[in-house]
């Protein structure tokens, strides 16, 4: 593996030209490909497995009208404190409200709201349904801000007017996410290699490995069904590992050109371990992200296969690209001080410059800051270790109360007026309003149909929970029909959830008595049922991930107990991750600080999200920092002493991917959505715990505790894994390239020609 990486590091540098334009032609190819590409596919919702898609399917299947009904939105009106909102008095500008809106081009009705059970029991309260023609996603901003319009002329009525529902949700804000990760990206990499050109090279990767892979989501987006969603997270990710593997890349060529070897011969170097690293820490990556696929759920498979994708760029990138760019700035990408140390050795005159250890460039003082805090962990290898896991496990406490949800327009800030039309549909209807339970009754084998449907509603009706029932809505064939139960309680409740399981709990004795079938659905169901399904997936997908990863780290570091090591360190950073996000998001206490007004369940899909991603990003630093230990190890070093030489090399790397990670992740909390700020804030707080708790701490500690120990490996497991040379041992076995002499002429061993 090194060998073949450390020429392939060196022909990319020699034929940096060809390689530049294969990967320009590559980027001009897909996106011609992604610009002659047919319209992107729709998302889609469907969750296979759960009783509640199987309700859904049924409906489609018998009322064919309800899957081509378009998006709705609710108008709700509230009037002032002791009156009705039936008077007299606001009769008119209701009518104009209702004219205004249906006068939309998009819209096909626009029901009454004084009409029916519109009306809350007081009169206080009643709202309007405008139903579209198209579907949520095609409903245009132009129809969005007429509805807008026409509430804002009504409120002048003195009624307080506002909406809700599917149609009013459009893109989500996401904030200066975006730019606040590059940017602190760019800051962190110049602070790290003070130079620019150093600090640049990593972000222009980054952004081509991105660009490919939007594109690539584009162009193959009617084939494999790929949305301009599933591109979200591979942004997110691409971004991350981008920067991180050419910094660590860059960072290895930085010290081997200190070294005094000539600038081709660094780059295949560089390309050989560190590439080997990152060849490794990518393939963890791409099995945490493409493992979301057992779990059974296409849009989490579709987001997990893009992202992947974004991986499997950044290190092909890496590996290539990267070395080419080192050969058009050679000394370019070196410290002033190191440029002023190759200058001399080319005959130039340098200026005087003060000796710095190791490296001789910027960023070394930072690498002996690492070491000393590995010799202070060498000192106290206990203290550190039961302080690191104490820390995390407090953290962790309150993920055990963790209950799993969709948090839909109650989560929203009260500054919308979705929020604010949930509140008041609670107020005026009861809180269960929100959420209600939709029964699909398959009546076909029943004698009577109508009377067999009856009789399921007067059940369900009498179920503990249930305020109304709806009277049924048949087919067309009078065989199947939906019925409508509002719950007492919230949709995010546990009473409502505990509701769910009864109704379904006593469904074989009233199945049995009326000759029917019936399922539980509708939003609220689907929730329960996602977060269920989501639950149950959560063991197996964490068996599929870390037994495939352990392998994986099993033939990288030859050692049984660093890989257990590392599966365990990535389990009390998850842990406290998830505590963190119970705490705020759950439980309320600090709330505020993020603009989060109401505190309900943790999103459905953020455990396996968080799981997926964050233990392929957890393995990246694995690698990095434990491979440099290997490295020292096999050359000779004591196992203690490995633990401070690979923080020296590595610690100031580790550490600033983090940062640029979290800067990358905290990015998302600037959007105005709840679910954006969780995952931006449970993503980040992750790695936060992992780079600088768990690698940093629990790691050193542990090596330093098992001593040899650590890189033990039966002999016949030594004989049957393959030997993959993850830290260049082979090339010091090689014969060595000639270094820089100390005159002129030294370089003309390898010339750099541009």
């Amino acid at each position: 593996m090194a060998i073949l990486l450390y020429r392939l590091g060196r022909g990319a540098f020699r034929r940096r030209r060809w390689v530049t334009l294969l990967w320009v032609a590559v980027l001009a190819v897909v996106g011609l490909g992604a610009m002659s590409a047919g319209e992107a596919g729709e998302d889609s919702d469907s969750m296979p497995g759960i009783e509640s898609q199987q309700a859904f399917d049924l409906i489609n299947e018998r009322f064919p009208d309800a899957e081509a009904e378009g998006s709705s939105a609710r108008i709700v009106l509230v009037a002032p404190d002791g009156r009705k909102v039936t008077a007299t008095e606001y009769r008119a500008a209701i009518d104009t409200l209702v004219a205004e809106v249906a006068d939309g081009p998009q819209v096909a009705a626009v029901s009454d709201p004084l009409e029916g059970a519109t009306v809350s029991e007081d009169a206080s309260t009643a709202y309007a349904t405008v139903t579209y023609e198209v579907t949520d996603d095609k409903v245009t901003d132009a129809d969005r801000e007429d509805l807008t319009e026409a509430v804002e002329e009504a409120r002048h009525s003195g009624l307080t007017v506002e909406a809700g529902g599917d149609a009013l949700a459009g893109e989500p804000s996401t904030g200066i996410g975006e730019f606040l990760g590059i940017g602190v990206a760019a800051v962190v990499l110049l602070i790290t290699f003070g130079s620019l050109a150093a600090a640049g090279l990593p972000l222009i990767t980054a952004v081509v490995g991105v660009a490919l892979t939007l594109t690539s989501v584009i162009a193959l987006g009617g084939a494999l069904g790929l949305s301009s969603t599933d591109s979200e997270l591979a942004m997110m990710i691409g971004i991350a590992v981008g920067v991180d593997y050419a910094l660590l890349v860059v960072s290895r060529y930085r010290e081997e050109r200190a070294k005094g070897h000539h600038a081709q011969e660094a780059a295949g170097l560089a390309a050989g371990t560190a590439g080997s690293a990152v060849v490794f820490a990518g393939l963890t990556v791409v099995i945490a992200l493409a493992g979301l696929s057992v779990i059974g759920v296409p849009s989490l498979t579709r987001m997990g296969l893009a992202a992947a994708g974004a991986v499997v760029f950044a290190v092909l990138i890496t590996l290539t690209l990267v070395p080419a760019l080192f050969g058009f700035w050679p000394d370019a990408l070196l410290a002033r001080r190191a440029r002023e140390g190759a200058k001399a050795r080319e005959g130039a005159k340098p200026r005087p410059a003060r000796r710095v250890r190791e490296t001789g460039e910027r960023g070394a003082e930072t690498g002996e800051w690492s070491a000393r805090w590995a010799r202070f962990v060498r000192r106290r290898p206990v203290p550190v270790l039961l302080g690191s896991v104490a820390v995390l496990g407090a953290l962790a406490v309150p993920a055990l109360d963790l209950r799993l949800g969709m948090p839909g327009d109650e989560a929203k800030p009260t500054s919308t007026t979705q929020r604010r039309a949930y509140d008041a549909l609670a107020d005026g209807f009861g809180p269960g309003f929100n959420g209600p339970l939709t029964i699909v009754v398959d009546a076909r084998q029943a004698d009577d149909p109508r009377s067999a449907v009856t009789a399921v509603a007067k059940k369900v009706a009498g179920t503990g929970g249930v305020v109304s029932v709806s009277p049924p809505r048949f087919n067309a064939a009078k065989d199947t029909a939906v019925i409508q139960a509002v719950p007492a309680t919230a949709p995010t409740s546990e009473r409502t959830k505990e509701l769910v399981h009864t109704i379904r709990e006593e469904r074989p004795a009233t199945q049995t008595a009326t000759g029917t079938t019936f399922e539980v659905t509708g939003t609220t169901a689907l929730n329960i049922d996602v977060a269920q399904k989501m639950t149950d997936a959560l063991i197996p997908y964490l068996v599929v991930v870390v037994g495939l990863a352990f392998l994986l780290l099993l033939v990288v570091f030859r050692s049984v107990l660093v890989p257990l090591k590392a599966a365990l360190g990535f389990l009390l950073s998850v842990g406290a991750s998830f505590g963190a996000l119970v705490t705020v998001f759950q439980n309320g206490h600090g709330a505020g600080l993020l603009g989060i007004d109401e505190t309900g369940p943790i999103m459905s899909t953020m455990p396996l999200m968080l799981v997926g991603i964050v233990f392929g990003l957890a393995m990246d630093y694995q690698v990095f920092l434990v491979s440099r230990m290997r490295e020292a190890v096999i050359h000779g070093e004591p196992p203690a002493e490995a633990v401070v030489t690979g923080f020296r090399h590595s610690g100031r790397v580790v550490t600033a991917a983090a940062v640029i990670m979290t800067a990358v992740f905290a990015g998302f909390m600037t959007g105005g959505e709840t679910l954006l700020k969780m995952v931006g804030l449970g993503l980040a707080l992750a790695v936060l715990f992992d780079a600088f708790v768990v690698r940093m701490a629990f790691v050193p500690a542990v090596l330093v505790l098992l001593g040899e120990r650590a890189w033990w490996l039966p002999r016949r497991l030594d004989r049957l894994l393959p030997r993959v040379d993850v830290e260049g041992e082979a090339l010091g076995r090689r014969a060595p390239a000639p270094a820089l002499a100390a005159g002129p002429g030294a370089e003309q061993q390898d010339p750099v020609r541009l």
